[in-house]
């Protein structure tokens, strides 16, 4: 357990990408095998389910702290993060705690399931008493499920790569799907003669980067295909060994969510592999993302919900075809197969593509244009579509490993945007702790400010330290952590969509709000109005 939360520090201490991989490359290098397992499970980003309620291990430590709780919820306004507040204010260690990483999660964390309250608050007092302030922090990160640094998962998969003398790719696709760290996972994981023997594993996903240029730029546009950029949730569908799962881009098993897709998927050949998006479709239309918004956090679907969302997967790659891994075959080889497979009357010689064929299962369909200006006469087409934008794939482009400049690109359209007052404030978290960082911003009704968007990204840190002073100048009241703020301070919102919301005290809810800029040529009573943030519907 030292050594891993040495190793967090390590990363946590720089921003250089060649620093946090040395230290990955030590780590793993010497680490028993199932101690980097472990390490591997947390770093890139899995979670044990959240062992304890927050409320309780906030009550315990104002308990052994010995504080008022109101000083509790001020050290916490001021740090900005549980985990490390309560190691802050917690009592000194009063003896060291030698545990391998391994072992601490099975005794120490695990351990800590279905206690009794008065078992619970023992195995935890015990456990604290034993760690030093480093140690606590990283201790309360594993049982309050908070556990993130500053290291992303291509920079692990990299540090491995180092370590077993293998390609990232096959590393990056052996760490995909569902595991459990142990001993065997690891040996496996570097183990140069292991075959990926796991039906269920999906492949890594290939992500596109956005452009930032005209797409003219990128040449001849006989070398490069064009499709929607769907605004759904990207999947990839495996169809192995007479069994189906559909895998989201966050690495979730998703199958039971959508019994339709899995349905329609039973009937494609084996040792097949479609990526995709799942979009709520109804009568041959896209519905809004809104809409999929519904099925998403259900796991037990019933029949109005697949009556009233129905939804269908829009393949746009073929990257397994007869259980070969045709990632390295050009996208245009690819797309060939694809629609071999998923086309009417293109395969009804072969009984498995028959049996394949769903409505529920289509092809992305291929756009064309003879010119950059006519693709750009398309993309202004998006909003009307309910699609986000234009995908731009070059034709020999292999599937690759992660966001990769170069072959894939998203030509997305410009966000809907309006100008909003800030009217509360709240501070931010970790080194914006003592900054007031997250707004709520509202726009006029009947002589009053209605809030209808929360955001705290988009501004520069010299705005943010502006914005901060006239806060604490002008604030009206407070409530907790939030203050209320004086009208003064107009902001343009940026945001990606609309949808009526009757969850939202103005009726409305944005998707994913963001700051683009202070208005401050504008006075607030021309901010703008819910009735002109309903007019923005009609775009949806």
């Amino acid at each position: 357990m030292k050594r891993f939360v040495e190793l967090y520090f390590e990363i946590d201490s720089t921003t250089k990408t060649s620093l946090k991989q040395a230290a990955l490359v030590d780590y793993f290098a010497s680490a028993p095998a199932e101690d980097a397992a472990w390490a591997i499970f947390f770093l890139t980003g899995r979670k044990l389910k959240r062992l304890i309620p927050t409320a309780v291990l906030r009550a315990l430590t104002i308990e052994l702290g010995e504080l008022p709780a109101w000083l509790f919820q001020e050290c916490y306004d001021a740090v900005g993060d549980l985990a490390e507040t309560m190691a802050l204010l917690l009592p000194d260690a009063a003896f060291s705690l030698d545990l391998t990483l391994s072992e601490f999660v099975r005794t120490k964390v695990v351990s800590l399931r279905n206690l009794s309250e008065q078992d619970l608050n023992q195995a935890l007092q015990e456990t604290w008493s034993q760690l030093d302030v480093d140690q606590k922090f990283v201790f309360n990160k594993l049982i309050t499920g908070g556990f993130r640094v500053g290291v992303s998962q291509q920079i692990v998969t990299n540090a491995l790569a180092k370590v077993s003398g293998m390609a990232p790719a096959v590393i990056a696709h052996r760490l995909m799907g569902e595991w459990q760290p142990s001993r065997s996972f690891y040996e496996n994981l570097v183990d140069q003669n292991e075959g990926d023997s796991l039906d269920s594993r999906p492949y890594p996903f290939y992500l596109a980067h956005p452009i930032a240029e005209e797409p003219a730029a990128l040449g001849e546009i006989s070398q490069w295909s064009f499709e929607w950029k769907w605004d759904g949730i990207r999947a990839q569908i495996i169809k192995r060994k007479g069994q189906v799962f559909i895998w989201s881009r966050g690495e979730e098993l998703v199958t039971e969510r959508f019994p339709e897709v899995a349905l329609a998927a039973a009937r494609l050949p084996d040792g097949t592999v479609l990526d995709g998006e799942i979009l709520a479709f109804k009568e041959g239309d896209v519905m809004p993302f809104a809409m999929l918004q519904q099925r998403i956090g259900r796991k037990a679907v019933g029949k109005k919900i697949l009556a009233d969302v129905p939804v269908a997967f829009m393949a746009f790659d073929l990257i397994e075809w007869g259980g070969q891994d045709i990632r390295l075959s050009p996208l245009s080889g690819r797309r060939l197969l694809l629609l071999q497979l998923l086309t009417p009357g293109a395969c009804d010689q072969a009984s498995s593509c028959r049996a394949a064929l769903s409505p529920t299962l289509r092809v992305s369909p291929q756009l064309e244009s003879k010119d950059w200006q006519g693709l750009e006469s398309l993309q202004e087409m998006s909003r009307a579509l309910k699609v986000e934008g234009l995908m731009i794939k070059r034709s020999d482009s292999p599937y690759g490993v992660g966001r990769k400049r170069g072959d894939w690109w998203k030509w997305k359209i410009d966000p809907l945007s309006i100008d909003a007052v800030l009217i509360n404030a709240q501070r931010g978290h970790g080194r914006r702790a003592s900054l007031y960082t997250d707004y709520t911003f509202g726009v006029w009704h009947e002589g009053k400010l209605v809030p209808i968007a929360k955001a705290y990204s988009g501004l520069t840190d010299e705005e943010i330290n502006t914005v901060d002073a006239y806060i604490r100048k002008n604030t009206l009241e407070k409530f907790g952590p939030v203050r209320t703020v004086k009208p003064g301070l107009v902001f343009e919102i940026a945001f990606e969509g609309i949808q009526l919301s009757p969850r939202h005290k103005s009726g409305i809810a944005v998707r994913f709000p963001r700051i683009a800029r202070i208005r401050e040529d504008k006075p607030i009573e021309e901010a703008d109005s819910l009735e002109e943030l309903r007019s923005l519907l009609a775009l949806r």
